[in-house]
């Protein structure tokens, strides 16, 4: 049994395709100050979106996160990436909060991609 908490979980609804996906992986880094903060900002910021559909996030306990946002269309995925608020976070998180970050941009138009 784990020492850490368990929240229930489960996958965002399965979307009409076709849909775009962003994926970005990631290492922390131990000093996580302000993270938390930032993070709930970014989720806040990107429902303002037009044609984002929702999220998924997966956590190591040993620090390895996936994260993975849907987005109805590639303007919608492009006005995410190009948010200067956004793309100030992802500054802060490159020098502060990631030992590493992979963020290959992937689009799917049908099953499988």
């Amino acid at each position: 049994m784990s020492d850490h908490s368990e929240a229930p979980v489960a996958p965002v609804e399965a979307y009409e395709r076709p849909y775009y996906v962003a994926v970005f992986a990631t290492v922390r880094t131990q000093d996580q100050s302000g993270y938390s903060e930032t993070n709930a900002r970014m989720e806040d910021l990107v429902k303002d979106v037009p044609g984002f559909l929702g999220m998924d996030h997966a956590q190591t306990p040993g620090g390895l996160g996936i994260t993975v946002g849907y987005f109805r269309d590639s303007d919608a995925l492009t006005e995410w990436r190009s948010d200067a608020e956004h793309r100030a976070a992802q500054e802060r998180g490159r020098a502060e909060w990631y030992e590493s970050i992979r963020s290959p941009v992937m689009t799917c138009r049908k099953v499988p991609c």
